[in-house]
């Protein structure tokens, strides 16, 4: 790769902080803005510092081992978030698996980035965005020692031919995460005649809201459970909380509250309470780590007969906007499914008719399982698209969406118990919110399988 007159951090940091304000129309002279997806960070590469955009493996700034990120950022009432997640570089299977973290691409690459950040407008053209901060940026070293795990994690497929299982929810900071035109876009992998999905390395959204709030936006700091990143050298960050919430296993909510000294009967309880067994005040979700991995903490409890009452919700849809969804990698429940991981804290019934924290479990839904609740969003956006069939019955208003029955993973129904919480369908008629499930029977058969 050729170089750049740039060969020195403090020359690449100046010149990118010499953009901040300046609308983006008055940067582009190759006319990219209007070029679709990524045109903002080709904009930036190609008009403000003069090279040639390129998808080699080498960092963009070479002699100054420098990568140039642009990430848009959303700004909404609970603050600021990352609109998307940071894609680095694509992953060659048929070389990485051979390397360490610090030979493999990805490390090679984007062990230090320049950060460069703007507001997302959807109201606003491209050419009236402004990048308003820049900064050099280099894993903390508690956060490297979890995305060295991550690394491994991604290896471990590939070197064990499953190449083809990857999820982005295997991991808790850096992902693998599906890169290509559509979904027939495959590589081949060293251990398996399967092909695998094209996938890159990149940072989950949930970790770049995190850095985007606390190295460029300087927001107050999360409380951490890991306080030394030593302890994540010798065991993965799942093996140290469950290691450190074990010697409260078999006790009931009460006798935890008494143990820890809670007094709280909120709804976020549990929470609460696996916070004060992690040496961490709050709730567990705020902790940093929490934060940066996306982790959602769900409480599951389980009767004595095994069966699970509930079934696993996922935010209300809206019924226009997800009509308008033409893709399921860009859909909104895949992109809050497939990266997720999330913290099971089981309660199991006892012959008494008491709940005793029983365990946790760190969990995210498989590929095989994920593309089944594919074929579940696919026939409801094709549902809402054709018209939702309402019928009145004597026990209320059913509808045509995709039922538990006919799913082995998920399905469609009302969020909540009020049946007059309405939105609008995209023909006028008004119906109640509903969401996405992932079946009762589905997360108990999860719970078995890994007990």
């Amino acid at each position: 790769m050729e170089g750049t007159q740039y060969v020195t951090k403090e020359s690449i940091l100046r010149r990118a902080q010499e953009i901040k304000g300046i609308p983006l129309r008055d940067v582009d002279k190759t006319g990219r803005l209007a070029t679709g997806k990524g045109a903002i960070g080709t904009v930036i590469e190609e008009s403000w510092f003069g090279y040639t955009p390129n998808s080699e493996s080498e960092p963009d700034f070479p002699e100054a081992g420098v990568e140039l990120k642009v990430t848009p950022y959303l700004r909404g009432k609970n603050g600021i978030r990352a609109k998307e997640r940071l894609v680095c570089n694509i992953i060659n299977y048929m070389e990485e698996y051979d390397k360490t973290f610090q030979t493999s691409a990805f490390w090679h690459k984007c062990n230090t980035m320049l950060l460069m950040s703007y507001e997302h407008l959807a109201d606003k053209p491209k050419g009236d965005y402004r990048i308003d901060e820049a900064v050099l940026f280099s894993f903390p070293e508690e956060d490297l020692a979890i995305i060295e795990h991550d690394w491994e994690t991604i290896m471990e497929k590939v070197r064990a031919g499953r190449a083809h299982e990857l999820s982005e929810g295997d991991t808790l900071y850096l992902a693998a995460c599906t890169k290509g035109a559509n979904a027939s876009s495959v590589r081949q992998q060293p251990f398996s005649e399967l092909p695998a999905k094209q996938r890159a390395y990149s940072l989950k959204s949930s970790y770049m809201t995190q850095i985007l709030n606390k190295y460029i936006f300087g927001n107050a700091e999360s409380p951490r459970i890991i306080k030394s990143a030593d302890v994540l050298h010798a065991k993965t960050f799942e093996e140290y909380i469950i290691d450190k919430v074990k010697p409260y296993y078999g006790m009931t909510q009460n006798e935890l509250k008494l143990r820890l000294g809670v007094d709280s009967n909120a709804k976020s309880l549990n929470e609460i309470l696996l916070a004060r067994m992690l040496d961490v005040k709050g709730r567990i979700a705020c902790t940093e780590e929490f934060q940066k991995a996306g982790i959602i903490p769900k409480t599951i409890r389980v009767q004595s007969n095994g069966k699970i009452k509930e079934s696993m919700s996922f935010p209300t849809f809206d019924f226009i906007a997800l009509s308008k969804e033409e893709t399921w990698e860009e859909s909104e429940l895949y992109n809050y499914l497939a990266p997720t991981k999330f913290m099971f804290v089981i309660f199991q019934e006892r012959g008494d008719g008491a709940y005793v924290f029983d365990r946790i479990m760190f969990w995210n839904i498989p590929n095989d399982d994920l593309e089944e609740v594919h074929r579940v969003w696919e026939r409801t956006v094709q549902t809402i698209r054709r018209g939702v069939q309402l019928i009145q019955t004597p026990r209320g208003i059913s509808n045509d969406l995709p039922k538990q029955t006919e799913s082995p993973v998920a399905h469609v129904r009302p969020h909540g118990k009020d049946a007059s919480d309405k939105l609008p369908l995209p023909d006028g008629r008004l119906m109640t919110k509903q969401c996405f499930w992932l079946n009762n029977t589905y997360i108990a058969e999860q719970i078995k399988e890994v007990r």
